[in-house]
């Protein structure tokens, strides 16, 4: 995870549910989301933006290659370059939303529902501590 502002507190609690839950999640956030976006389409990767003002979900989902995909969702204001920038600008539901649950409902169309009947390892290193 790539986060733009700098904060310790969300840093802390990703590492923290990492270390109790497993998985190679990682955080690092003060970064240039500019720099960042660019290095990626470099390397060949897709920029899919969540936002209300893009194509719908559906329509775009069996494009999406998932190990070259970076997903951005903004929190704020999202300026016009982003737009520009991105691959993909993809609409979850053109509707005032959560950008976590539309964040969500993308993580479950490309993993095809996988992830709901999939065992943990996490989970399991969770429950030996």
């Amino acid at each position: 995870m790539l986060l733009v502002g700098s904060d310790s507190t969300v840093v802390s609690t990703v590492q923290d549910v990492v270390r109790r839950w497993g998985g190679d999640f990682w955080i690092r956030d003060g970064v240039n989301w500019k720099q960042e976006i660019t290095q990626w389409k470099k390397n060949a990767g897709k920029v899919l933006h969540l936002t209300m003002y893009g194509e719908s979900l559906p329509s775009i989902i069996d494009r999406l290659e998932i190990d070259k995909l970076m997903v951005v969702v903004g929190a704020e204001k999202v300026p016009p370059e982003m737009y520009q920038m991105a691959d993909y600008n993809v609409a979850v539901t053109h509707q005032p939303h959560s950008e976590v649950a539309a964040l969500s409902i993308l993580l479950d169309h490309l993993q095809k529902g996988e992830e709901l009947v999939t065992d943990s390892k996490g989970i399991t290193n969770y429950e030996k501590h």
